[in-house]
């Protein structure tokens, strides 16, 4: 059972008796407890309301604090006019307290915009009920309520069902519904829509409602005549229902030793509850969990995964209301979570959860933070959720805190064990079997077990020693892993209070003994080796930020006055102090932890605290500032003693940048003091510059949590939807989950105690100082991705600012302290190799800037272009900090895509500024390494050079040209598939430009073009018809550009023929000395055997088809010297070279006899295949056929013919198949009227079929055929 409320007062003891009246019986309940806000408060003049009776005041606050039991124990007789109004005011009277256990947002169909109404929500279905007069026989008894509520039969049935009644009861104690019941059956989470016209119509009714007191103090008037006719009416009221139960307890009371007989009295479900019961909203555990369950077998649907949001966001309401049935539902959620089958399939699979997945457990452990991190809690609750806590991050399926983790699958476990066992009873057999023998054996054996228990004896010692240095080693990565939790342990006993240092010496002696039981087994598949030594081996579950904020104390003195006023300042301030408590102007500052800090202001916004979170925030950004201005204070005065103003190399320099390493920012172990230098922003022996992994991967998000407290103090509503009077105030929670398209509108809103700093500049300041802090790259990729979200869902809601002349001069300001703060600032003039980097951040302050201060948002965007990690002079050294030093970062794609953003704003702004727009060309090419995104910026470049409707810009065009030059040979000698766009983007640069940069590219090919891109896209495209009528030439400029197409073809023909000989044919084609100069280029490489027949014949060809037959024939004659056909069955069908054969000879017979005779031998040298040379012989045989006379240069032709035709007959008899005897048989036709071109053909051609028939007689079915055709 839980405790009573805890925030009643010790006051509230029993005063002595007094008399009974109801004003003495209230007042001493009464005199505790502060009066309502109502009452503090005038009330407006035109309601003209009687002011409430002494009796109804203290009723009203004796029932909202105090269980009924406690009064009926403390007098022995209430008067019943007190008991009425005790009961009258006992009913909940906040209608947002309906609609918070009512109405969950609902999820609209997919594609389906969502109801502007929200008439679909359980709170205003019964709302309409009530405006409809559906709520009939209302009845209060005691604490209970009864009525009947007259709902619509179900829609679309046919016929149509008629209005059904529903009897609804509730039952309430103090404000609050403890129980619901409503016959419609309604299986959801939240009260159905009966529950709710009947609880809106006791609050807008309540004078109206009939009245009576509790069962048991009715049935107390009573004599035993009426007690009797009570209850028999009462039966035979309900014999159906009734009869059976009273039937049994009338048997248990005639039983004198019956259980009912024992217990005094007899229970009442009209009096409230007992002072003991839980004190809690009537929330349905049975349906949150079997719904979350379902939910989360669907979590790869959308609407499965908007469900859960939808119940996180009702738990922060939950949490906002101060209702203990948010921690409730937050703990059966997280059963249910750990429960989810996919959890043992991803650790058995040694796979990661889905990205949707991770999300939820991420918004899971942040609402345990928020819970854990209440103020309002008390140290018993704070211990049961730390138990909790623990339970839940030693299970093995709980997921690690990191999701790149992965872990040893259970199996492997379950196998060492087996083996285990397997030894240990093969050990048993084996002592069994030695202790068998003879009697005689016995003395020998028992020296030998003697000797055994000494050796084991040793062995256990061993292993004893073994076993402390493992456990010393264990709590030594333990110690290395708690220096962050030391050091808020010994906070100068300021954060923690002090008569808890027994309750949190049992606390980590149990959380790491238990921390250390689960993490044995776990095993980590990658180890990565870290030079931090705040790295661990063990992986930290989800849970373990909500542990490590179980910790941290809020009994702080300056903590809690801040947090208490407004007015809250110190004129007389420390300026000697590094981190004073108040600035200058006497207003609080607050230093701690930028992850630490994140988490209180979110969990006292979660909490209902907003005021005291707002506080907290404006003076953890006033921190900020202090420590920015610090940090830039010391690098100007280390400056001076450097070389130069950028080199970072020096001793001091090098000193103020190493508080990357935790070394170096640890106070030393000896009692000397500290060097001088040695961190820039030690506070109480604790870096707060360090990104500590008990808070890891994201300190943006305290950022965002900041910015956020303090920008919504600002807000001002826009939305005419939230503006109707048709939408309740109350409902405005579920508005804003649905109507988020509309941007959010800020005013100034004035700090209380300044003049004129406002919470939005205040807000606006902190979120810069956070996004311009340097900070490492996440060591995992999934840390790196958060980082990118965060920061991208920060920078989105500051370009939903509007600039004005405040928030101008906080930018002006912040920008130039970044830019002065050296290595603490992500732009600053020395940046480490593995800082993160700050394009997106650069990119939002530099459009900020441009119209209030062009040269600081230029300064800022140009030392923003730096990506470090790819730097020249950093990638090449090693780096002692974490996860620094090597170049390969898995968001490496998402930076260099955000600084080509950057790097494209900075152009478009810098079109109409040569300086300017010089200095942007530099910074690209510098800093710039991918060629892709080199080639993005080059074409957003020109399209800003040269829009389709505009002006020109030559300048920013001539940029773009540079860029593409760099890209050209920055990609080179390296492959891409984008290479043949991006030679082609370059031409129609070129081509924008003009004459002089097309012969630029053109002198200069060899070192931005292959000779193929030089001959093929780029001077075939220059020399077109277009690109000519485009220049608008004269005839001087067109030779010119000529000439130099033809000079760029030659050279690239002598370096690379055979990609470059046809286009050089055809660059050089107009001029006759230069034509012929390709043309011997050509002719020579393919003597040198540089170009394939194929080549050579397609350049044959061309020029065939140019009107140049006789070098086509010499070009030919090359190709056929080179082709070597051998005979084969599908060669002439598949072979690319036969047509060009059938060309050449084509050509050849064309130009004449002699031309012929000299490629015919080529022809029977090179080609064996008997239907390629029969084809060529029918084709030079004279007309007339087998009676003309062949010319003498045909018979070796025709005798090469015939004994391919038959070197082919014996190749395809070897291995045919009974499926190819038709194919052979034409084959046979043909080459028999081939052999009847020879003089003595007929004979031969006789003899080959004997020969066939002699030789594979075997193959039967086969001869027969060739007897059937062929005789």
């Amino acid at each position: 059972m839980a405790a009573p409320a805890p925030f009643l007062l010790p006051s509230l003891a029993p005063p002595p008796p007094l008399p009974m009246s109801p004003l003495a019986l209230a007042l001493p309940l009464a005199l505790p407890m502060p009066l309502p806000l109502q009452l503090q408060l005038p009330l407006p003049p035109p309601l003209r309301r009687a002011p409430d009776s002494l009796l109804d005041v203290t009723a009203r606050i004796v029932a909202e604090n105090i269980p009924f039991q406690r009064i009926e124990e403390r007098y022995d007789r209430i008067p019943e006019p007190v008991q009425r109004r005790i009961i009258y005011w006992s009913f909940p009277r906040n209608e947002r307290d309906i609609c918070m256990y009512s109405s969950l947002a609902r999820v609209a169909a997919a594609g389906a915009p969502p109801a502007p109404d929200h008439q679909s929500l359980s709170f205003c279905k019964g709302l309409k009920l009530l405006d409809s007069g559906c709520v009939d026989c209302v009845l209060q008894v005691g604490f209970h309520l009864s009525g009947i509520v007259t709902g619509p039969g179900a829609t679309g049935a046919y016929p149509p069902e008629p209005d059904r009644k529903y009897k609804v009861a509730v039952s309430f104690d103090r404000c609050k519904i403890t129980s619901v019941t409503c016959s419609c059956e309604a299986r959801d989470i939240f009260w159905c829509q009966h529950v709710v016209a009947l609880s809106l119509y006791r609050i807008r009714n309540a004078d109206s409602v009939r009245l009576r007191v509790p069962i048991s103090e009715t049935l107390l008037q009573m004599d035993r005549q009426q007690l009797q006719k009570f209850v028999q009416y009462l039966i035979s009221e309900h014999h159906t229902e009734v009869l059976p139960t009273a039937q049994k307890l009338a048997d248990e009371i005639l039983q004198q030793q019956s259980a009912i007989n024992r217990i005094a009295g007899a229970p009442d479900p009209t009096a409230g509850a007992a002072a003991d019961d839980a004190h809690a909203w009537h929330l349905d555990e049975t349906q949150v969990c079997e719904q979350v369950r379902a939910y989360l077998l669907q979590s790869g649907y959308y609407n499965a995964n908007k469900h859960l949001n939808s119940l996180f966001s009702k738990v922060r309401e939950m949490l906002r209301a101060q209702d203990s049935n948010g921690p409730r539902m937050l703990t059966l959620m997280t059963e249910q979570f750990l429960s989810d089958p996919r959890l043992v399939l991803w650790r058995n699979q040694n796979m990661p959860m889905t990205n949707k997945c991770r999300q939820l457990w991420e918004q899971l452990g942040a609402l345990w933070v928020c819970i854990v991190l209440n103020p309002r809690s008390s140290a018993l609750e704070r211990q049961h959720w730390r138990s909790l806590l623990q339970k839940w991050a030693a299970v093995e399926v709980c997921p690690p805190e990191d999701p790149d983790y992965r872990t040893l699958p259970p199996w492997r476990d379950r196998d060492r064990g087996d083996r285990d066992r397997d030894r240990d009873r093969d050990h048993r057999d084996r002592e069994r079997d030695r202790h068998r023998g003879d009697r005689d054996e016995r003395d020998r054996d028992r020296h030998r077990a003697d000797r055994d228990d000494r050796d084991r004896e040793r062995h256990r010692g061993e292993r004893e020693r073994e076993r402390e240095r493992l456990r010393q080693r264990d709590l030594d990565r333990d110690r290395e892993r708690n220096i962050f939790n030391h050091n808020f342990n010994h906070h100068n006993n300021n954060l923690h209070s002090g008569d808890s240092s027994e309750d949190d010496a049992l606390y980590n002696n149990n959380y790491e003994r238990e921390y250390r039981r689960a993490s044995k087994r776990m095993r980590l598949h990658n180890n990565r080796a870290s030079s931090n030594p705040w790295a661990s081996s063990t992986p930290r579950t989800v849970f373990h930020k909500a542990l490590d904020a179980v910790q941290l104390s809020w009994e702080d003195d300056h903590l809690k006055s801040i947090l208490a006023s407004d007015t809250y300042s110190d004129v007389e301030t420390d300026s000697s102090s590094s981190y004073p408590m108040f600035n200058e102007l006497g207003q609080p500052l607050w230093h701690e932890h930028l992850g630490v800090i994140g988490a209180r202001v979110e969990a006292l916004r979660a909490g209902g605290l907003t005021a005291s979170a707002r506080r907290l925030a404006a003076a953890c950004a006033r921190g900020l500032r202090k420590r920015a201005a610090a940090a830039a204070a010391r690098w100007d005065r280390a400056m001076p003693a450097e070389p130069g103003p950028s080199s970072g190399s020096g001793p001091r320099a090098a000193a103020i940048a190493s508080h990357t390493d935790p070394a170096a920012c640890s106070p030393p172990a000896t009692a000397a003091p500290a060097p001088v230098g040695t961190c820039a922003l030690t506070y109480n022996d604790r870096c707060l510059a360090q990104d500590s992994p008990y808070w890891m991967g994201y300190p943006l998000e305290a950022v965002w949590f900041i910015f956020d407290c303090l920008a919504e103090a600002c807000i001002t509503v826009e939305d005419p939807i939230m503006r109707s009077p048709r939408i309740l105030p109350y409902l405005d929670n579920i508005m804003e989950e649905t109507h988020t398209s509309i941007p959010p509108r800020y005013q100034h809103v004035t700090i209380p105690g300044s003049d004129k700093e406002s919470y939005l500049c205040l807000g606006l300041e902190a979120a810069l100082l956070g996004l311009g802090r340097r900070r490492a790259a996440g060591a995992s990729i999934a840390a790196q991705e958060k980082a990118l979200l965060v920061e991208e869902r920060l920078v989105g809601r500051l370009h939903a600012l509007q600039p004005d002349a405040q928030l101008a001069s906080v930018l002006k300001r912040v920008s130039q302290t970044l830019l002065d703060a050296g290595p603490s600032s992500a732009l600053g003039t020395h940046l480490p190799p593995d800082s993160a980097p700050a394009h997106t951040f650069a990119h939002y302050l530099f459009l900020a800037l441009l119209d209030f201060y062009p040269d600081l948002a230029y300064r800022v965007g140009l030392r923003a272009m730096r990506l470090s990690i790819l730097e020249e002079d950093q990638c090449g050294g090693n780096s002692s900090s974490s996860g620094g030093g090597e170049c390969g970062w898995a968001g490496l794609g998402a930076a260099e895509a955000q600084q080509a953003a950057l790097a494209s704003a900075l152009l478009a702004a810098a079109r109409g500024e040569p300086a300017r727009l010089a200095a942007v060309l530099e910074a690209a090419r510098r800093h710039v390494r991918s060629p892709a995104q080199l080639f993005r910026l080059a074409q957003d470049a020109l399209r800003h050079a040269a829009p389709d409707a505009g002006p020109r810009h030559p300048p920013l065009l001539n940029v773009a040209f540079e860029l593409g030059l760099q890209v050209m040979r920055m990609t080179l000698s390296s492959t891409n598939w984008r290479r043949r766009e991006m030679v082609r983007w370059l031409v129609t640069c070129a081509t924008e430009l003009g004459l002089d940069a097309l012969l630029s590219i053109m002198q200069n090919w060899y070192q931005l073009f292959t000779p193929t891109e030089a001959t093929g896209p780029v001077a075939t495209t220059v020399m077109s018809h277009t690109t000519m009528i485009k220049l608008n030439l004269t005839f001087e400029q067109h030779e010119k550009l000529s000439n130099c197409a033809r000079t760029l073809a030659l050279q690239c023909a002598t370096k690379d023929p055979a990609g470059c000989a046809l286009h050089a044919l055809t660059l050089c084609e107009g001029s006759g000395g230069a034509a012929e100069a390709a043309y011997q280029l050509v002719a020579g490489a393919a003597a040198r055997g540089a170009l394939a027949p194929q080549q050579l014949f397609a350049l044959a060809r061309y020029l065939q088809h140019r009107a140049h037959p006789a070098r086509a024939y010499r070009l030919a004659l090359l190709a056929m010297r080179n082709l070597h056909l051998s005979y084969n069955q599908v060669c002439v069908d598949t072979h690319p070279a036969i047509n060009d054969i059938h060309w050449a000879c084509a050509l050849a017979q064309s130009l004449g006899r002699a031309e012929l005779q000299g490629l015919l031998p080529l022809v029977v040298r090179n080609v064996q295949c008997a239907g390629v040379l029969a084809d060529v012989l029918r084709r030079c045989w004279p007309r007339g056929g087998r009676s003309a006379k062949p010319s003498p240069a045909l018979r070796p032709l025709l005798e090469a013919a015939l004994r391919a035709y038959v070197a082919t007959t014996h190749s395809r008899l070897t291995h045919i198949s009974p499926r190819h005897y038709a194919d052979f048989i034409d084959f046979l036709a043909k080459a028999r009227d081939t052999f009847s071109l020879a003089p003595d053909g007929q004979a031969q051609f006789t003899q080959l079929v004997a020969d066939m028939k002699l030789k594979y007689k075997g193959k039967k079915k086969l001869m027969f055929l060739v007897k059937e055709r062929f005789g």
